[in-house]
Parts: C-alpha cells; structure tokens; sequence
C-alpha cells in the first residue's frame, strides 16, 4: 500500500526542484511535446500550441466523472488546461482546448496553480487530475513544488492525449503518481487526418512504454480501493474504428502486458468539425451498439483483465467543464469475463 506520494520525497531531497529546473529549460526552444516548435516560451513566444510562460486554468473542480478508482466519494480534482498540442476535429473540449484568444483571459500564476490544487485538497478530493497536461507540464511541476511547500498531500494524476516528450516523461518520474493517457489511434495516418500531428501513434507508443517503465502493470490502492500509483490507458471507441481498438489492444498485450490497466469508453459523440465539416464524415456520428459490442469483446478475447469500460448507455453522457454533474458510468472490466 501507497499512502505517500512519491513526489514528497523528491521534495525533501531537493531532487523536485532540480526537476523543476530542467523543465523549464525545455521552454527556452520548446521541446516539450514532439511538435519541438523552439519558440522560447520563457521570453514571451507562444509555442504551436498557443502557450506561453505561464499555464491557462480554463477550471478546477470535483469531478465524479474519471474511473471509480480516481472518483471515490469525493471526487477527482481536475484541473483543466486550456489550449492543446492536437487540434482533434472530434474534441468534445474544444471550447477552451482551440480557442487560444478567449484563453488568455485563464492565465494563471503558478502559485495561484498551486493554490487550486490545496483548495481541492482542503474539499476533500482524492486526487489532483491534470486534465490535458503536456503542454505546461513544466509550469504544473513548479506548482506541485510550491503546494508540496505549503502542505500538498494527494497523489498526482496525469490524464494526457499522450503525444508526450519522452524527455519530460522521464523528468517526470515520481512526480507524477498515476499516469492516465489516451491511445487514440492505431494509425497514425488517422492521427494526423483527425488530430494534425505528425507520427501520433509512434510517439504515443513509446510515451506509454516510458510510462510503463516507471509505474509497471499492477496498480497501487489503498485501504479504500484508492487508486495511488499506476497506468491506466483509454482508449475511446470511434465510428467506423477509426481508433483501430483491436490493434491498440493487441499492441499493449504484446508490448506493455496483458495486465495493463485499460479504460473502454464509449461517450463518443459529432462535435466540433467532426458535427459539421463533410470532411469528416465518418466521424459525423455516434457509434452503433453494434460497434461498442465489438470493441467490448475484444478484451476477453485478448485477455485483458484489468480496467474498467463505460456503459453503452454512457455515451449519451459527456462531461464538459461547466457541468459539475455530468455522469460517465464505469463497469470493472472483470464484470463482462
């Protein structure tokens, strides 16, 4: 059992603010997602992403939306970062993931970054959940440090689109606790037809086998079913499996184990382009029953055993950011065995 987070330690040894340090040189010729735009972000310049020096909080709140095991009773902290370094025509976020002007207003200090995360502590979250990190992973760092100074305590989850820099990912290590990124795509063809970014899958892979190093396959809880260290990966289901779910799966059974935590999800819906822009037909509807039954029985067949999956009738569910109540049900993948 894991009741401290890792971070702490890395905190008392000064190793966290070595951490800090290097990050954030990184923003000088911003490297810190695979874009490496170069623009030197601690100078003023907006990388690709439309991000500068400092981090935009588009909201922070309880949310009883994430897995069970991140939910509990009082709900997962999540911080939600404006802009994104993908640019999906499907992002059921897009209001504040690509509307870069309206997010300036959201800029935030890091200690006012840092202030969130206590204030979700004190409201009894169980969990601080960086909700699309990459992009300020450095500027989360620096308020981690500062909240570990004025008493932060819950472990650190980082729920990412996974197009991640390796070299972050590793200055990462044990700062984050719980690493919980999305494999969207088993092409990445479709990654950058859907997403505009070169080399999704690639780079997406490898992120998750550097996530994998650190964390390994078995997932940490406490007494109450906590969940305190590990990797779960997501993998949503799209229409006509634009997502290639068989091939993601079979590509973490082989490559990764076939223990690796996976989250099914079936809250896709047309928004943003995918809603309006003929382009993007085959992404212009929810998918079918059928489509969610295929995807489901691919975990027994592949013999995935641990995770969780939505409810089919979950994806009439969506969460956006000014909905506190929004509902996502999960079942414990063992359930459909």
């Amino acid at each position: 059992m894991i009741e401290r987070p890792s971070y702490l330690e890395l905190y008392e040894t000064g190793e966290l603010a070595r951490r800090v340090v290097a990050l954030e040189r990184l923003l000088e010729r911003c490297t810190v997602c695979p874009l490496d735009c170069g623009n030197n972000r601690l100078e003023g310049e907006l990388a690709r992403c439309y991000s500068g020096r400092l981090p935009i909080v588009s909201s922070y709140t309880p949310h009883f939306g994430e897995e069970p095991a991140l939910v509990g009773t009082h709900g997962a902290g999540n911080i939600f970062f404006g802009n994104c370094n993908l640019r999906c025509v499907y992002c059921q976020n897009y209001q504040i993931s690509q509307t870069h002007k309206e997010q300036l207003k959201n800029e935030v200090t890091h200690e006012r970054l840092a202030s969130m995360m206590l204030e979700l502590q004190e409201r009894g979250c169980h969990n601080i959940n960086f909700v699309s990190p990459t992009h300020f992973a450095p500027q989360l760092a620096r308020a981690v440090l500062f909240a570990c100074e004025r008493g932060l305590r819950l472990p650190i989850v980082y729920n990412t689109n996974a197009y991640d820099s390796l070299e972050v990912l590793r200055l990462l290590d044990r700062i984050v606790d719980v690493y919980l990124p999305d494999l969207k795509y088993a092409d990445s063809a479709d990654g950058y037809t859907y997403s505009k970014v070169p080399g999704y899958t690639e780079h997406a892979r490898a992120a998750l086998r550097e996530m994998h190093r650190q964390t390994g396959s078995s997932l940490v809880f406490n007494d109450a079913g906590l969940l305190r260290r590990g990797l779960v990966i997501r993998l949503l289901v799209l229409p006509n499996d634009i997502a290639g779910v068989r091939e993601s799966l079979e590509w973490i059974r082989e490559n990764l184990s076939r223990h690796v935590a996976v989250s099914l999800m079936a809250q896709y819906y047309a928004t943003n382009k995918a809603a309006t822009d003929e382009r993007y037909m085959l992404l212009s509807r929810r998918i079918t029953e059928s489509e969610w039954l295929r995807a489901v029985s691919l975990l027994d067949e592949l013999g995935m055993e641990e995770g969780w999956m939505q409810e089919y009738d979950g994806a009439s569910h969506y969460y956006r950011p000014d909905f506190n109540d929004s509902e996502k049900p999960f079942k414990d993948i063992r359930d459909f065995q």
